[in-house]
């Protein structure tokens, strides 16, 4: 790609961390050069090479450890490559660890100053900006008191509000922006969606759901190197998968369409007819060559959508009543199995799913025993687009279980929506009215 249109460019990048055996030994390996093996310093990077194109949002995800924070740090000039080049084109901004850049005995008004002064802003302009910086960061009287007083939230609320006043190219968000209330949170996804239409985003989280919501690409780092880049639902996909301790036991071909499913009836006229909406809902056949990944004493065979009957549907049109009914084999016994699924939009984003650990507990299953799970609820109105769903069979408890079966993709949907809803996706209303009252 073209150096004028890219944003960042990485080439072999390494960090090593030296032993810290005093401030005289570490000045002497600074001026030879001897960050060896023989150190006995911490290999943080290796060979880390890529590129982040301008108006790109990219993700980096990895277990704590991986290299996420010290690669950012190198990007963002805080840290310096022990090897390798980086170039960066435009104005850096960045969240990363609480309180960096803040003098914890200054108060929030002088850091203010302070922060903005130190990414390029002169003091007149952070003077006419300063309100619309108190009023985002929303911390009231401790605006004018020493930050050491401040909780993590206050720390990150403040850091946010500069960093979203200070006109860059280019932010970095570190996993700082965890540590806040739901309120805020909601607030600097809205700005940071809104600065994708203008800026460069390096964003890193253990929240993948976040990450193929707000990013194109995703980076996934582990022990100090690159394991995969692609698109964001596909590395997410894959880090899930070894997050659960398993490898991928199928992939199907990328370039593979769903193959169709045989038209067995026609239910959309009755929905029709009861409803003013058009939300035409194509199904696709069971993917048995889905990616999926597990441990394998259990196995997921098969995942159709019923109507209320129990005949398996091929078209649908939101709000009807349907079911979710998931397959299974046992290849050993499961002391306490669950089995559950997720809907989700073309990016992987969730948009609603259940399992039967709170309300179906059978006890154990067989070796060659087979479970099916139902799930039945009224379909919510789909925005166009395309979907899928996933179904998983694990054993144990809900906060602590092994995976057996994950099939990513077992379903896809294709909506064709008329229909006009607000958010991912929309409610099938029972009733809609508006009338006039008296005034009081």
């Amino acid at each position: 790609m073209c150096s004028e249109v890219l944003a960042i460019e990485a080439r072999h990048i390494g960090k090593r961390f030296i032993a810290n055996r005093g401030p005289w030994r570490s000045f002497w390996h600074a001026l030879r050069g001897t960050h060896g093996a023989s150190d006995g310093g911490y290999q943080a990077l290796r060979d880390v090479t890529f590129s982040v194109a301008r108006g790109e949002t990219v993700g980096f995800i990895g277990r704590n450890g991986a290299g996420k924070s010290t690669l950012l740090q190198i990007l963002c000039g805080t840290l310096r490559p022990s090897s390798g080049t980086i170039h960066v084109n435009g104005k850096v901004a960045a969240l990363l660890e609480l309180g960096a850049g803040f003098n914890p005995d200054f108060t929030g008004r002088e850091n203010v100053f302070l922060n903005a002064s130190l990414l390029g802003l002169p003091r007149r302009q952070i003077a006419a900006r300063l309100p619309d910086i108190q009023a985002f960061a929303e911390i009231g009287e401790f605006f004018d008191q020493p930050v050491r007083t401040y909780s993590s939230g206050m720390f990150v609320r403040l850091a946010f509000a500069v960093m979203a006043h200070v006109d860059a190219d280019i932010l970095v968000i570190d996993e700082a922006l965890a540590v806040g209330d739901a309120h805020f949170t909601q607030k600097c996804m809205r700005f940071l969606h809104s600065f994708r239409q203008r800026g460069t985003l390096l964003f890193v989280s253990h929240d993948t759901q976040a990450v193929t919501g707000l990013c194109d690409r995703a980076i996934w780092l582990e022990d100090g190197v690159v394991r995969e880049e692609g698109s964001a639902k596909s590395v997410c996909e894959s880090y899930l998968a070894t997050l659960f301790g398993t490898e991928q036991r199928a992939a199907a071909s990328p370039s593979a369409a769903p193959a169709k499913a045989r038209i067995l009836h026609d239910q959309r006229q009755p929905w029709l007819n009861r409803s003013p909406l058009r939300n035409d809902i194509e199904l696709f056949a069971f993917q048995a060559e889905a990616t999926r990944f597990g441990h394998g004493s259990a196995s997921i065979d098969k995942v159709v959508l019923l109507d209320e009957d129990g005949r398996e549907l091929s078209w649908m049109v939101g709000g009807e009543p349907v079911s979710v009914e998931i397959h299974a084999t046992c290849h050993a016994t499961l002391q306490a199995p669950i089995v559950g699924f997720y809907v989700k939009d073309r990016l992987g984003q969730t948009l609603f799913g259940d399992n039967t650990f709170l309300t179906c507990r059978p006890g154990p299953a067989r070796h060659g025993q087979r479970l099916v799970a139902r799930f039945s609820f009224h379909l919510p109105y789909l925005p166009a687009g395309d979907y899928s769903l996933a179904a998983a069979i694990g054993d144990g408890t809900q906060d602590d279980h092994v995976q057996h079966d994950w099939v990513h993709d077992a379903l896809f949907f294709r909506s064709h929506s008329t229909s006009v809803s607000t958010g991912l996706v929309g409610l099938p209303m029972q009733r809609i009215s508006l009338e006039t009252a008296s005034p009081e």
